[in-house]
């Protein structure tokens, strides 16, 4: 796949800059531990997951309505018996989440560093404005970005009202990021370049089936720091 004509990389954030999945991960098993009296694990965890897709379009993305969603799910698994110290333990429990200090991924700060002032660099997220721009401030990496985009969707909509917002053609966009579903297909399906450098976990929800990545082309990658000598030589 050529890169001679790209002038901006945008890069995801959450797990393709630093670790995110992972937590999540965690506070859902604190999660089901609380109610274990109440429910076996595995039930716990797929009505969660539920309750949480369900309430994206309301919500979104973010350690917020992710706490929201817990509360719900801990409401009607508890059939009234879930106790304001359990919701208050919740809470708690989601607050901690957004104090978390940013984990970089190994050697993305040096990644970024060379590719800065060879191509314009720009980071693309989706999620929470205030969770996303906290991040963002924490992980230190805010200065090598000439633009920074919180969306609250990655689909082509969003993708094509971004380039058309910075007058970018298409030809000269290469997203990187971790998500086939929102790194990937919908920056492809319109026409610019994507790299996949796969986390170690993803998101249920981000999962796609083999079936609709037949005659898409991309790059996949097993660190950003195979990003270099294809885009700096």
């Amino acid at each position: 796949m050529p890169f001679q004509e790209i002038r901006l990389v945008a890069f995801d954030a959450d797990d393709t800059l630093w670790v995110n999945e992972p937590a999540y991960q965690t506070i859902e098993k604190d999660l089901v531990d609380l109610l274990s009296h109440h429910i076996a694990p595995e039930i716990a965890r797929k009505k969660l997951f539920a309750k949480n897709i369900n309430n994206l379009e309301l919500f979104g993305y973010g350690v917020k309505g992710f706490m929201l969603s817990m509360i719900e799910t801990a409401i009607e698994i508890g059939q009234g018996k879930v106790t304001g110290a359990e919701i208050q333990q919740i809470i708690s429990m989601g607050k901690e989440m957004l104090r978390n200090p940013v984990e970089l991924l190994d050697g993305i700060e040096d990644v970024l560093h060379q590719l800065q002032g060879r191509y314009d660099l720009m980071l693309i997220t989706k999620g929470d404005l205030v969770d996303q721009e906290s991040k963002i401030a924490r992980s230190g990496l805010a200065n090598y970005f000439k633009h920074i985009e919180i969306l609250s969707e990655k689909n082509e909509e969003s993708y094509e009202k971004l380039l058309d917002k910075y007058q970018l053609p298409r030809n000269e966009f290469l997203m990187v990021g971790n998500s086939v579903k929102s790194d990937v297909l919908p920056v492809v399906n319109i026409g610019g370049k994507a790299v996949h450098i796969p986390f170690h976990t993803t998101w249920d929800h981000e999962h796609v089936e083999e079936r609709h990545l037949k005659n898409k082309r991309f790059m996949e990658l097993e660190h950003a720091k195979e990003l270099l000598p294809l885009l700096l030589t």
